[in-house]
């Protein structure tokens, strides 16, 4: 199996959205889940672009995993539609749709090899013996896992077995994977450099990738465009500069990444209007509380009432004169943990520039 066979399986066609040229993987139209009383999913719309790397981000109970589900198959929507690649499915069962799940408890047969659990799949659909060792092979070559054809998942490391689930469903040549959190189970360093192994493959098999996620750093670490969720509603669609350099929301702000939300008085205050706004923590300096600023730039007077030494940086927690706080992130390029520690109760002026004073809704 070559990777032109994993993209360009026999009877795959594109569908082309004629307004804007991009080929769609996936388009839910309206969809909507209810369980009983409860609103899982309360009508959202969502285009995903072929051939893309997408996440669902957002925290436990938004409907991001319901909606990974009914793309699936695995739910119905109780309104609205799932078109995959042009064809609506909405009703369809989940093995009449060209789509393959990971989970995050990688659901690998104990008494199977990796060779076996691998070309498990291709078993069931009576693919010769040869050829099925072929794909196999070539499964494992993706995920870095040649050489592991005879070890049980018992023999295994996390993320290997993750790996060893990723090749199982990239071997049915899916035109769209769906990955539902599978790297909650690893360590924080393994789940780094997964992350970074995952985009590689993805990139390289060139199929459309939906990652369900409630970590913001693998979201902006991987995707190509992410959709933030929140309680049951989609709020924010972008790139993953986008979304974090400019939230839509106030939630968006404080979910994806540290945000800082001036409003009311305080912000009346120190921005010159009124609204809701938000600044990043790395965005904001401090200085002397007697420092001059710059027209272009914003300054608020406060106190450091708590200081988080972090290795490379240090966040530091003002409490503003006008009211409310902010907090600061800085780079910890000449500064020590005990110099760190010891600005707890300093006067300070914080200052930034006022393009990055971003109004937000609430």
């Amino acid at each position: 199996m070559t990777t032109t066979d994993i993209r360009e399986a026999p009877g795959i066609g594109r569908q082309t959205e004629p307004s804007t040229g991009v080929a769609e993987a996936v388009r839910l139209v309206g969809v909507s889940k209810r369980f009983g009383d409860v609103e899982a999913v309360a009508g959202i719309d969502l285009a995903v672009h072929d051939g893309e790397f997408f996440s669902m981000l957002g925290p436990s109970g938004s409907g991001k995993t319901t909606t990974l589900r009914m793309i699936a198959g695995f739910e119905l929507p109780s309104a609205g539609r799932v078109i995959l690649h042009g064809r609506d499915v909405t009703n369809q069962a989940p093995f009449e749709r060209d789509v393959n799940t990971v989970f995050q408890d990688y659901a690998l047969f104990p008494h199977m090899n990796v060779a076996d659990n691998v070309g498990y799949g291709l078993m069931v659909r009576k693919v010769p013996k040869a050829r099925r060792a072929e794909r196999v092979a070539e499964a494992l070559r993706m995920v870095r896992l040649e050489g592991f054809e005879k070890r049980r998942p018992s023999q295994l490391s996390g993320g290997q077995r993750q790996r060893v689930a990723l090749a199982r469903a990239l071997i049915n040549r899916p035109r769209v994977l769906l990955l539902d959190e599978p790297l909650g189970a690893l360590d924080l360093k393994l789940r780094q450099e997964m992350q970074l192994e995952l985009k590689a493959i993805q990139l390289e098999v060139g199929i459309t990738f939906i990652y369900v996620t409630h970590d913001q750093e693998e979201a902006l670490t991987m995707s190509d465009r992410l959709a933030v969720f929140n309680q049951g509603r989609i709020e924010q669609i972008g790139s993953p500069a986008d979304v974090y350099e400019r939230p839509d929301t106030a939630f968006v702000a404080g979910f994806v990444g540290t945000s800082n939300l001036l409003s009311g008085a305080a912000a009346e205050a120190i921005i010159g209007r009124s609204g809701t706004f938000t600044v990043r923590p790395e965005k904001i300096r401090l200085a002397d509380d007697e420092a001059s600023i710059d027209p272009d730039e914003c300054s608020a007077l406060g106190r450091i009432r708590g200081v988080v030494y972090l290795g490379p940086d240090t966040r530091y927690q003002v409490a503003l004169d006008a009211g409310g706080e902010l907090m600061v992130t800085q780079q910890n390029l000449r500064t020590s943990s005990m110099e760190a520690l010891a600005t707890r109760g300093k006067a300070v002026r914080l200052i930034w520039k006022r393009q990055h004073n971003l109004p937000v809704e609430e």
